[in-house]
């Protein structure tokens, strides 16, 4: 049976763009650019994890806002990967790279030119179509 993983990305928005993040080449998935986040530990909520992920891999505080699609399903020879993102926004833009190499700004027309890793494409494809300035964060 493979290995369950489940992680959570965020589609961080920026005047209309989003920010995309090119994981370092030594890693797993290397050189694919993805949304910055990362494993959800047990007993942790997926928005607890976001928050803690981008601290850890940022340096960097974010407002969490609307889940951008539904949850994408991939299997990789390591295991079954379960993506969910959400939409957020930066508190602070340190952008202390632990795990990615580069970042870059990007209009959600132009995710699609980017090598994104398999189980993104669902959520990349959703997020394309949507009106970004219509993205609510009020709870």
């Amino acid at each position: 049976m493979k290995k369950e993983i489940y992680v959570v990305g965020a589609a961080l928005l920026n005047d209309n763009r989003i920010l995309a993040a090119k994981r370092k080449n030594n890693r797993t998935l290397g050189g694919m650019w993805e949304f910055p986040g990362g494993k959800i530990k047990e007993n942790e909520t997926p928005q607890e994890a976001l928050k803690r992920e981008l601290e850890e891999e940022f340096s960097d505080k974010i407002i969490i806002g609307p889940q951008a699609a539904v949850t994408a399903d991939y299997e990789y020879s390591f295991g079954r990967v379960h993506l969910t993102v959400y939409y957020a926004k930066l508190l602070t833009q340190n952008f202390n790279l632990v795990a990615h190499s580069q970042i870059c700004w990007v209009r959600s027309s132009e995710l699609r030119s980017l090598e994104w890793p398999p189980v993104d494409w669902p959520i990349i494809e959703k997020i394309a179509q949507t009106d970004l300035r219509r993205v609510n964060f009020d709870d």
